[in-house]
Parts: structure tokens; sequence; C-alpha cells
């Protein structure tokens, strides 16, 4: 064996040997047999994913949307990787570096159904979708349109665009409680102009957990002659998708959430086409204008977290995407079932079920956000966000795989109390 290839195999190769990789294996073998539905409401079975997990445990932790922690089998694996980069330092970094990046494109690509030539990593969406609004072909008189209740740094981005290259931005608000699909879609599609080049949307508004039916409003844009990028920071190991069953132009996410890798990680998708007419945000040359590293030239960064990528990815197969889904599914809807209808209560969610996965945001009338998640933190042991932009005022809730029920029941109390 040569150094080259004994040095990517210690750097890929982890701990996965250690017992404690072979317990996920074990507990979902017993119930690989079973429905992901019936998987859901196995308390039993949950618990012991939990146990893979070192939680808190002053706070039942409720915002797992910002960003979500590793499972130990995940962060032993990245310490690993950063023992590995410590010890190799250069040689590494000037050997096979981008070959093991590039392995980890690839399986990021498979994880999307895209191209390995359509995907790169970033730091987290924000990166990624700046990347694409920042370098892409502005002319004056041009104009954006997206909503009220997209991610704020996204929104600064285009108008920072805007003042920079002449760009009208149009903003609209996404309905809060629609009752099919195209009533969204025509909130969107009444606010095109002919003007109209590039449309963001969310995969899911981040502060109320609404999924949007992304293929409709992609064929309506197309078919106006306009691209779409999505905001995919919480879909990503959250809902099962593929990037060509949504259609878009560009897309972004961060991997820190739901895919639970370490900090930093994000993925960024340009479909191929696209790639030759976005400015990079770091100039690069050398590449041919459809190679899309030409837009992730960021110097020197941590490829342990790079590596500790494809481990998350294991873990999420292993633990079944179905299965993650399905029981995330379950947890929000466990808890604003109970509420959703009670006095004083307020649910920013969607009621159809199929309009939203783990994320919901509830709020009690009368009590100001911040107040709502001080209280629930001070008084109760829960920790949540407090929103209050876009028309929206509650506390986001997002549980994850390691939530109980018996917190949830707690949670529910809590808002019973307080809306007394």
């Amino acid at each position: 064996m040569d150094k080259r290839t004994f040095l990517k195999q210690m750097a890929l190769i982890g701990v996965g040997s250690t017992p404690l990789f072979k317990q996920l294996d074990q507990i979902v073998s017993a119930v690989a047999h079973r429905t992901p539905d019936e998987v859901a409401t196995d308390e039993a079975f949950w618990a012991e994913v939990r146990a893979g997990y070192r939680l808190k445990p002053d706070y039942i932790n409720l915002e797992n949307g910002y960003y979500c922690m590793a499972p130990q089998e995940t962060l032993e694996h990245f310490i690993h990787h950063v023992r590995e980069m410590n010890y190799q330092a250069s040689y590494y970094m000037r050997t096979v570096q981008w070959s093991n990046k590039k392995r980890i494109h690839e399986k990021l690509a498979k994880m999307v159904g895209a191209s390995a030539e359509e995907i790169v990593v970033t730091r987290n969406t924000t990166e990624s979708l700046d990347t694409v609004i920042a370098g892409y072909p502005w002319k004056e008189g041009d104009e954006a349109l997206m909503a009220n209740q997209d991610y704020g740094a996204m929104l600064n981005m285009f108008r920072q665009v805007g003042e920079r290259h002449g760009v009208k931005i149009n903003r609209i608000d996404v309905p809060m409680d629609p009752k099919t699909d195209e009533e969204v879609v025509a909130a969107y599609e009444k606010a095109l102009t002919p003007n109209t080049r590039l449309l963001m949307i969310c995969h899911l508004i981040n502060i109320t957990g609404h999924v949007l039916p992304v293929r409709k409003i992609c064929d309506m844009a197309h078919a106006k002659g306009v691209e779409v990028m999505v905001d995919g920071a919480h879909a990503i190991a959250h809902l099962q998708f593929t990037l060509p069953e949504l259609g878009c132009d560009y897309y972004g996410s961060s991997l820190h959430k739901w895919l639970s890798t370490p900090v930093g990680a994000g993925l960024l998708y340009v479909k191929k086409e696209h790639i030759p007419k976005i400015w990079p945000m770091f100039a690069e040359w050398g590449k041919e204008p459809d190679d899309i590293l030409r837009l992730n030239h960021t110097g020197t960064h941590p490829c342990h977290t790079d590596l500790a990528i494809g481990n998350a990815i294991e873990y999420f197969y292993r633990l079944g995407p179905a299965r993650k889904e399905a029981r995330l599914r379950y947890l929000q809807r466990y808890w604003s079932d109970q509420v959703r209808d009670l006095p004083h209560i307020r649910l920013n969610t969607p009621r159809d079920p199929q309009r939203s996965c783990a994320i919901a945001n509830v709020g009690i009338k009368g009590m100001e956000p911040s107040e709502m998640a001080r209280r629930l933190l001070h008084d109760y042991g829960i920790w949540t966000v407090a929103i209050n932009n876009a028309g929206v005022k509650g506390c986001r809730i997002t549980p994850n795989v390691f939530t109980t029920t018996e917190e949830l029941d707690t949670f529910v109390a809590a808002l019973k109390d307080m809306a007394t």
C-alpha cells in the first residue's frame, strides 16, 4: 500500500469499528421489518436512539433547528478527523485534500439526487445563496421576488444588490394556512413581472415550518422565464426529496441542522447550465466556466468538517430517512394537535399535516414572544427561540429524534399553564 492510499484510508476510516458504532445497527435491525409510521410511535426504540446523544440535562432542548448537536458516533469520527488533520498537517493538504473532498461532494450529490458536478460544500445556507445572489449577472431594471418570511441574511443580500446594481426587490406574504398548493403558487405568480429574473422561495419557512409546494412554484416560474433559487436550510435530512423532483435552478442548505454534521457545513447546488454565468464571490482562475468549483474558492479551510459530513450521511442512512421523517412528523403533531384549538393559543404553522414536518411555531395571545421564551426557559426548563417578525409572533419549536413525548408533555403543560 502506498503512502497516499494509506493516508486516504486513515482519514476516512475513522473509528467505526468500536462497539459504540455497532449499537445503532443493532437497534435498527430490531425494527427493520416494521413500517416507518409504526416505528415513529415506538418510544422504546427512540429512547435507544437518544442514548447515542450526549444531551445537556439542564433544560429540554426544543431549539434544534438552529444547530443540532451530532450524535456521539458522528462526533467521535469528527474528533478523529481533527486529530488526523493535525497529525498530517500540510502533507495531507497538499496530497489528498481534494480527492477526499471530491468523494464528499459525490456522497452529497447522491443523497440529493444531483450530479457531483453541480454540488459544492459551503459553510452554511447563507454562504450558498449569497454566492448566487451576489454573483448573478444583474442589470439595472431587473427585478427579484421573494417573501417577507424569508431568512434575513438573504433579504439583506438582495437589498445590497438592489442598491448596487439598480435591481428592484419585490416581496410578498406567503399565506399562513393555505387550503391548497395553488393558493401559494398564485401568491407568487401575481407578483411576477416581465422584469423578474430570479425568484427566491423557501423549501421550509424557517420561522413557521411551512413546507412550500416547490415543484409547482418552479414550474409556474419557469413557464414565465423566471429562474428559482430555493432556501433549503431546513430540508436536507428532514424531508425526503431529490433536487430533480423539485426542478429548481439553485439550492442551498445547512448540513449542521437536520443532518447533524459539525457546525459550519453547508451545500450549494447550481444547475449545470447556470454555473458559467454566476460570478464567484472569491476570485478563482484556471477552471472551466462550467466547473462549479470556481464558485467555491475559500482558501484553506477545515477539511475535517468535510470528512465528518460523510460520517453524518452514513448515520442518517443507517437510521433510515423514512423512519426519521415519520418520527419528526409524529413529534410535531403530538404536541401541536393538543393545543391548536385552545383559547389564547395561536399556531403559526399550517393545519394541514402535509404542509409541515418537525418545525412549528406557537404563540400565546397577549404575550410577547421574548417573554414567552423567557418564561419557558426560566419557569419550565424548556429551551426555545422567540420569533417576532413577518407577522409571526411566537416561539419556534424544533424537536429532533432524541426528543421524547414525555418532554413534549411537559411543554404542552407549560403552554396550557401560561395561556390561562
